[in-house]
């Protein structure tokens, strides 16, 4: 019979004396047990004893958090929480070095237990510690110990981060600013000052005023210390107001940093990040992987105010900037100032610059998201990308087909997409690790990942061959382009630019087929079972594809003749399979080539086996050794026969290769091993599987088969037709 659900049993220790094996009635108070297990040693004045965990953070058990017990556990019998308390704080203030440093170690290690830190904090203990720091006169290990249990104590959110004094601050900036600080110390000043920025909205602008980007950028090179600088990095960059965001802590990708001090440093930065943190020697841990995350996160939504900014129509210098597009593609006057009249003229060139609104192209950016920003990358890739930009612009513009891409309703969209996918505008998540090492690659990410998503859209456009009803289509492609590409990691921005190249609209199609035929459903026994019973029926029809190519013969070029006029021969497989018939040519054939022609001839039971590539005799001879090249080698194959006789191939190309290669293997009964016979066998599978699912969709196909029912109990029985 089981034990009752409010029995807990387990093992409770005690220094000097054998464990203790009881029942826990959790219906009982916790103060009557602990005077239960004070009696079986023995001990006195329960009331200054409770229970512990034995293992991992040794926490107290609460009223609380008694229900948290399971079966098994073990338990340490310790003083209270008060008591415990009472006694660090006593030897803590005590004069004697050793005495307090071992008193700090202790307290660092119980500060992290809310119980505990309740006792001490009401007991004055977080006064009694900042008094130890701001007096300046520990170092090394006393001082290590204490600011860690300062900082575990302060984060069990008891007190309030807005109590901290300014010479407490100072003190630990101090710390920070410092050019010879033990490690531990430099760890636990960047959390303490990390926390403070977090936590009080006051202790952000005294921090601030102390410590600046500019100094924690010479912490970034020590890789011990790395991620607290760059956490401390980002609060102050979360916290700054908003104007001083945009000035003191611009963008750390961005080069064009104001003339302040402190932000002059923060121009190597992203430097600093790629080559300490991101291309060092040491991989990069979770809690590092989150905080460029953060600081990635905290860049882009630098672009937030652009992005929901609207261009006024009615604004000459805003309105100027799009007739700078309109020069730089069409290589018109500059003259930024020209009148209205003259810019009506260009409602023709607005058009070809792919605008919606022809007449006003403003009108455009009035909608938010993308706001301005959209027309701030059209901008950047106009200017520094122009090669681009003018091909993008001309090469649509020319065309009459229908098929021509909008480049301006194109830009705006994707600007839109980029926001989307990258979360501008949005606050980190917690636990999340998702950073891209190539935006810290380039002074200008954004628009340089913009310049390459907007080409790969021109691309994508051509190969869907769409039109303006297809824009949604191909914004959806491009989408999936960019996002898999992404997933990728690339680490630099060429190697995204490669990773799209592979990610062309048939390999996207691809992709997408595959997915779906590796779903669940897919990979169900039933649907595996159905696979390979269809597969030895797909085998034979492509064999039977194969052979009947065969009977219907090839034209093949002798290799070797250097005479201007080339020769040919023909070879073809006898309707029955039995023999192969082939002959010279003096030109190559306009149809099939009739057996009457064909004067020489092989039996296929004389045939001992196909061989290809470098084991082809033909590829052996010196006189093939000019031409021996690797697309002759990569079409060769030869036939061996008897006796010892061989009839030598080169295709044409490599489909004529896979399908005489596996026509010969058929005629041989060996497996058809080409590529060819592999994709055909995928696509004629494929095919065949959706045929006959067709009316099982969404009805759950079952794991296992229906069981069969039992036999009856007599077969003595009729059926009434009528």
């Amino acid at each position: 019979m089981p034990p009752p659900s409010d029995i807990v049993k387990v093992a409770i220790e005690w220094p000097g004396a054998n464990a203790q094996l009881i029942e826990i009635d959790q219906k009982k108070p916790l103060s009557s047990i602990v005077r239960e297990v004070c009696d079986g040693w023995s001990l006195s004045g329960s009331e200054q004893f409770a229970l512990r965990y034995a293992d991992g953070p040794q926490l107290y058990i609460t009223e609380q958090s008694r229900g948290e017990m399971k079966n098994g556990t073990i338990l340490r019998l310790a003083i209270s929480p008060a008591r415990a308390a009472r006694q660090l704080l006593e030897r803590i203030q005590s004069h004697s070095i050793d005495a307090r440093l071992e008193a700090l170690k202790e307290l660092a290690k119980l500060s992290a237990d809310p119980t505990f830190a309740t006792e001490y904090i009401n007991m004055e203990g977080i006064g009694t510690l900042a008094r130890l720091v701001e007096s300046g006169n520990h170092f090394g290990e006393m001082l290590a110990f204490t600011l860690t249990a300062f900082l575990e104590l302060m984060d069990n959110g008891i007190v309030s981060w807005d109590l901290i004094s300014l010479s407490f601050i100072k003190q630990i900036a101090g710390y920070v600013n410092q050019p010879m600080v033990d490690v531990s110390i430099l760890q636990r000043s960047l959390a303490i000052l990390e926390s403070m920025v977090l936590n009080s909205h006051s202790l952000y602008h005294r921090v601030a005023q102390e410590i600046t980007v500019g100094q924690l950028i010479g912490h970034l090179s020590n890789q011990e210390i790395q991620t607290y600088a760059i956490a401390l990095i980002n609060a102050l960059f979360l916290k700054a107001p908003e104007d001083r965001r945009q000035e003191e802590y611009s963008n750390p990708l961005d080069q064009q940093l104001t003339e302040m001090a402190s932000t002059l440093a923060q121009k190597h930065l992203r430097s600093i990040i790629l080559n300490h943190v991101i291309r060092g020697n040491r991989p990069i841990k979770t809690e590092m992987a989150h905080q460029l995350y953060v600081l990635q996160v905290l860049t882009f939504n630098l672009l937030e105010e652009r992005m929901m900014t609207k261009m006024d129509p009615n604004d000459q210098a805003q309105r100027d900037i799009i007739f700078e597009l309109r020069r730089i593609a069409f290589d018109g006057e500059n003259d930024p100032g020209a009148t209205e009249k003259r810019k009506a003229m260009y409602t023709k060139d607005y058009k070809m610059l792919g605008f919606t609104n022809h007449v006003n192209p403003a009108m455009d950016f009035t909608q938010t998201p993308p706001g301005m920003l959209a027309l701030d990358n059209m901008l950047y890739l106009a200017k520094l990308h122009q090669d681009t930009y003018i091909r993008i612009v001309l090469e649509n513009s020319s065309r009459e087909d229908k098929h021509e891409c909008p480049f301006g309703r194109c830009a705006i969209e994707l600007t839109r997409m980029l926001c989307e996918i990258l979360q501008v505008g949005e606050l980190p998540s917690e636990g999340c690790n998702d950073y891209h090492p190539m935006f810290f690659t380039h002074d200008r990410a954004w628009e340089e990942f913009f310049c390459v998503c907007i080409q790969l859209l021109n691309k994508t456009w051509k190969e869907m061959r769409a039109t303006a009803e297809d824009f949604n289509k191909v914004m959806q492609v491009v989408r999936e382009q960019i996002t898999r590409a992404l997933a990728m990691k690339p680490s630099s921005l060429d190697q995204l630019k490669s990773k799209l190249r592979g990610l062309s609209y048939s390999e996207i199609l691809r992709l997408r087929q595959s997915e779906r035929m590796s779903q669940d459903d897919f990979q169900s026994p039933p649907i595996i079972e159905l696979r390979e019973r269809i597969q030895p029926e797909i085998l034979e029809l492509i064999k039977q594809q194969r052979l009947n190519r065969l009977c219907e013969g090839s034209c093949f070029r002798k290799l070797g003749n250097r005479r201007r006029q080339e020769k040919f021969w023909f070879c073809r497989l006898s309707l029955n399979h039995k023999v192969l018939h082939y002959g010279d040519l003096d030109e190559s054939p306009q149809g099939e080539v009739p057996f009457e022609l064909l004067t020489d001839k092989i039996p296929v039971s004389d045939i001992k086996s196909v061989v290809t590539g470098k084991d082809c005799p033909h590829m052996k001879e010196k006189s093939a050794l000019k031409q021996n090249k690797q697309e002759v080698l990569d079409l060769a194959f030869s036939i061996l026969y008897d006796p010892d006789e061989a009839l030598n191939f080169v295709a044409p190309n490599k489909y004529e290769y896979c399908i005489w290669t596996d026509g010969l293997c058929a005629l041989l009964g060996r497996e058809m091993g080409s590529d060819l016979t592999r994709s055909d066998l995928d696509t004629l599978i494929s095919m065949e599987m959706k045929l006959r699912l067709l009316d099982l969709e969404n009805i759950t196909i079952p794991e296992a088969p229906p069981p069969v029912p039992k036999e009856p109990s007599s077969y003595n029985f009729t059926y009434n037709y009528g």
